[in-house]
């Protein structure tokens, strides 16, 4: 993984690697695990067979825990069957009603999430604690901007960061007192500064306690893009965050891809190829877009973690393409295709495309 810290942190451990590691299914989180991705269904729970669908359509492109709701209780038995089936590790999110909860966790569930700040009376949160606990698995505390607790949200002193912290703050405490320690918090709001502001000083106050990362309401593919992005790459690339989900309104597909993007990005994770294509200018003498786009859409059925580049003229095209695991630098109407840092063959403008895949199919299948 490489080392993101400036040189005088480089001798200190990151943050996420002091945090207690809890388990979700067979997923280690914390504890200096590798930041694991997560989604949502949008699916109804009382529907097994779409949520499964759903999960397994999630789980191929790389998600790693799946949340599903249960809003009523005519969804227990459908959570159940979701649980027994799913190729992933299922949370159980319950808002309101405790005794979904309590059911959820007795049915299977990998996690339960829960806001302490809308379950009601601490009574009620205990019992889902005792039940999490009889079975051994974690909790998530959620908080969320649009849901603190009323003391704290009236509070006209606090800025919003300081009213999440203080919500979360108070609600591990309470949960501690009682002996329950596989936590993970969660603080979410829609604003960028305040989500990096949030999350700083929770990793600050609470340096145990793992940490879900997320901007809440982020909103549609470009927008909740990114947000999320700004947000966490900033957090993550100071080593905070042990899980992530980036909440985008879109089918959930949309949000993993993203996600993994992110991870390979800051160069925490790799799964997926890796596209470096150039912007173009005037120098370019090929239609480089439309290769990129096409080599991009390939790709998505290319598994292999490979670095793969596609440059449009001679100014940085082969010293890109031999940094890259194999590419193409063009030129008037032709490419040359160049792998392990080796030129390969020149080939017309109408064969980039696929002399590329021919070599990479060759190579890395």
């Amino acid at each position: 993984m490489l080392d993101l810290r400036l040189p005088s942190q480089q001798d200190a451990p990151l943050p996420r690697e002091l945090t207690h590691q809890v388990l979700v299914g067979n997923v280690p989180v914390g504890g200096g695990a590798p930041v694991s991705v997560q989604s949502m269904c949008t699916t109804a729970t009382t529907d097994p067979v779409a949520t499964l669908a759903q999960i397994h359509d999630l789980a191929e492109l790389g998600c790693e825990i799946v949340r599903v709701a249960i809003p009523h209780a005519d969804a227990l038995d459908g959570f159940a069957e979701t649980c027994a089936e799913s190729p992933i590790p299922v949370v159980a999110d319950v808002h309101f009603d405790h005794r979904f909860a309590i059911e959820a966790a007795r049915r299977g569930a990998a996690g339960i999430r829960i806001n302490p700040g809308n379950i009601g009376s601490f009574d009620r949160v205990d019992a889902v604690i005792d039940a999490a606990g009889e079975v051994g698995i974690p909790i998530r505390i959620g908080v969320n901007a649009g849901s603190l607790d009323k003391e704290i949200d009236a509070r006209e002193d606090l800025t919003q960061p300081e009213k999440l912290v203080q919500s979360a703050v108070s609600f591990v405490r309470h949960f501690e007192e009682r002996g329950f320690r596989d936590i993970v918090l969660s603080a979410k709001v829609h604003d960028v500064p305040a989500t990096i502001l949030t999350n700083r000083e929770l990793s600050r106050v609470l340096p145990h306690v793992p940490l879900h990362l997320g901007v809440t309401e982020a909103g549609t593919i470009r927008q909740g893009t990114v947000k999320n992005v700004s947000a966490l790459s900033v957090l993550l690339s100071e080593g905070i965050g042990d899980t992530m989900r980036l909440s985008l309104t879109a089918p959930p597909t949309e949000e993993v891809p993203v996600a993994w993007e992110l991870l390979q990005s800051l160069g925490m994770r790799r799964r997926t190829p890796e596209l470096v294509s150039c912007p173009t200018c005037g120098r370019c003498q090929v239609n480089l877009i439309e290769i990129a786009n096409e080599v991009e859409e390939r790709l998505q059925k290319i598994s292999a973690p490979i670095s793969v580049a596609v440059m449009g003229c001679i100014v940085n095209g082969p010293g890109e393409a031999r940094g890259a695991d194999i590419g193409v630098a063009c030129g008037l109407g032709t490419g040359l295709i160049i792998a392990g840092g080796e030129t390969l063959r020149k080939v017309p403008e109408d064969r980039i495309v696929d002399e590329l895949f021919a070599e990479i199919h060759a190579r890395f299948e």
